[in-house]
């Protein structure tokens, strides 16, 4: 199971957000862009980023921070993957543009799954889509909104599309570090065929096991490395000895 790092950034700075409430943000001193290629150094084959204002509301007022922490990653050998307010396949473009490995889209899935197929045609594998949900309902617009499909549906339709790879995060588990939704990554990655990258509550060692034990093809960590709970390196010896 691959261990992937993330960073949430709102304002360009990095932070975490409780259970997707914009209202409960913690802010981090660490540098961006730092941190990336800390990440990096340390092991990391692909970091995670996601653009928090683009995820509300579509505007790319951090592109040129996300630029930076892509280049910053890349130049220590580490691949980067983007999410947050892909709404568009310019928005995905853009990103890919900027040094960006995957896009993970989300609200543009869950709100028009017809157009997986282009995207696919256009992108290829570079094309992550994002499962947010809330009860098993798919959440969008920076998780202020139900898009009415169930997170299986909607996964079951991108894999016809041709898309291979998705992050699920349950939102009630994202930020708490009580541990991630296991068995509902484990059920979507053998009911969808995709290839589930678990996110959201991952506290301890112990959650990395769980998820590699449950033949997940990643698990993305993000307020316990930041918080120092455990390092990078750990995490990555803890995937290979579940």
């Amino acid at each position: 199971m691959i261990v992937v790092p993330a960073i949430d950034v709102r304002d360009g700075r990095c932070v975490r957000l409780l259970q997707g409430d914009y209202a409960r943000e913690v802010r981090y001193e660490a540098d961006p862009a730092a941190t990336a290629a800390a990440y990096a150094r340390a092991g990391a084959h692909l970091v995670h980023m996601v653009d928090l204002d683009a995820a509300r509301d579509g505007g790319r007022k951090n592109a040129d921070v996300l630029a930076a922490m892509a280049a910053a990653a890349r130049a220590e050998g580490a691949e980067v993957q983007v999410g947050g307010g892909l709404r568009s396949p310019d928005a995905v473009q853009a990103v890919l543009d900027a040094g960006a490995s995957f896009a993970v889209v989300g609200t543009l899935a869950a709100e028009r799954p017809d157009a997986l197929p282009d995207l696919v045609a256009r992108f290829g594998p570079r094309v992550v889509l994002g499962l947010d949900a809330r009860d098993g309902v798919v959440a969008v617009r920076g998780w202020e909104a139900s898009a009415g499909v169930t997170a299986l549906d909607l996964g079951r339709r991108a894999r016809a599309a041709g898309v291979e790879r998705a992050v699920y995060t349950n939102v009630a588990h994202d930020g708490t570090l009580q541990g991630p939704d296991v068995e509902g990554g484990r059920r979507l990655q053998e009911e969808t065929g995709l290839l589930v990258t678990l996110s959201g509550g991952v506290g301890d060692l112990a959650h990395v096991r769980a998820a590699a034990r449950a033949g997940l093809f990643a698990c993305i960590v993000g307020r316990a490395l930041l918080e120092g709970r455990f390092t990078l390196e750990a995490a990555l010896a803890a995937a290979q000895e579940a």
